[in-house]
């Protein structure tokens, strides 16, 4: 079969293949890689419809390669071999500690770097493995175990769960801040605004003062919220505060508040993971982070426990 022309399998499916074909067992290649017996499943599936090629025997007592999947796994190895045939390679940690999360650049670093040491602390100890992804990937197909992303409500074949709301506010450099003075709510269209890839935070501060914002030539507008802060603290225009992202900027004084009045953000943030039980590490993982975030302790039991 060509596929010349197809985008290729992600390393982690050959990965999983491979775990499995050695271990001849989903579960054991589950637990060798930190992932869910159905993702090995599922990363199996993946790739034996690619090659339209069957590679296990399924039975009882575990998994057996057929003769496709024999060929296949020899060269493999000599794949994987190839590859880590360099003295400075990166070696993923692993172990059933070790959770798997992904989140965006900006709340990684500004939410979730400030607490990655106290939430792999205590008993027992957990080893947080940061993936930084923009998309809204498959989460058991990736091998993830849990996902901290920025949205307006659940995303379908997760089980998702509210961290926290925004309550956002005017910020700037505090010579800018010192330039615009007090006033009313006008006064901050005579600056350049900055914003997001979305502009509805601007706009929901806006109409609690009855006015309608619409983003304009002078504004400026950055992919990611860590360019926005460093945009605003450089004086190139006026940003919106998003609680607890922008607590250590405003407590170092980079950005100063430039009008008290708050209103809350239409887009909040979500805790997700795949459907199915949970590992304990990543339930641990998912308790620590929702005591971070204040979120009550049955809500995060009802989040671990739900099944879809």
């Amino acid at each position: 079969m060509d596929h010349s022309s197809e985008q290729m399998l992600p390393l982690e499916t050959l990965r999983a293949f491979q775990a499995a074909a050695r271990s001849g067992s989903f579960s054991a290649a589950a637990e060798k890689l930190n992932m869910t017996h159905g993702a090995i499943s599922r990363q199996v599936a993946k790739l034996e419809d690619w090659l339209g090629l069957r590679l296990f025997e399924r039975g009882a007592r575990g998994v057996t390669l057929t003769l496709e999947g024999q060929r296949l796994h020899l060269r493999a190895s000599e794949a994987f071999s190839l590859i880590s045939d360099t003295t400075d390679r990166w070696v993923e940690p692993r172990g059933t500690a070790v959770v798997r999360l992904t989140s965006i650049p900006s709340i990684a670093s500004l939410w979730l770097m400030p607490r990655l040491s106290e939430l792999e602390a205590g008993a027992p100890k957990l080893r947080v493995v940061l993936d930084i992804d923009i998309r809204q990937a498959d989460l058991a197909d990736e091998g993830i175990d849990l996902s901290i992303r920025c949205g307006r409500g659940k995303i379908p074949g997760r089980i998702s769960t509210q961290l926290f709301e925004e309550h956002c506010f005017p910020i700037a450099a505090p010579d800018l801040a010192a330039r615009i003075g007090k006033g009313n709510a006008e006064r901050l269209l005579d600056f350049p605004l900055i914003h997001d890839s979305d502009a509805s935070s601007w706009r929901a501060w806006f109409s609690t003062h009855g006015l309608d914002y619409r983003p304009r030539p002078q504004d400026r507008r950055f992919e990611d919220y860590n360019l926005v802060l460093s945009a605003a603290s450089h004086g190139l225009g006026i940003a919106l505060a998003r609680p607890p992202l922008t607590e250590n900027q405003l407590k170092a004084g980079h950005l100063v508040v430039v009008d008290e009045h708050r209103a809350l953000n239409p887009v909040s943030y979500w805790l997700d993971r795949p459907q199915g039980r949970p590992r304990s590490a990543a339930a641990e993982l998912a308790r620590r982070i929702g005591h971070h975030a204040k979120l009550a302790p049955e809500t995060v039991e009802r989040f671990l426990s739900e099944d879809r």
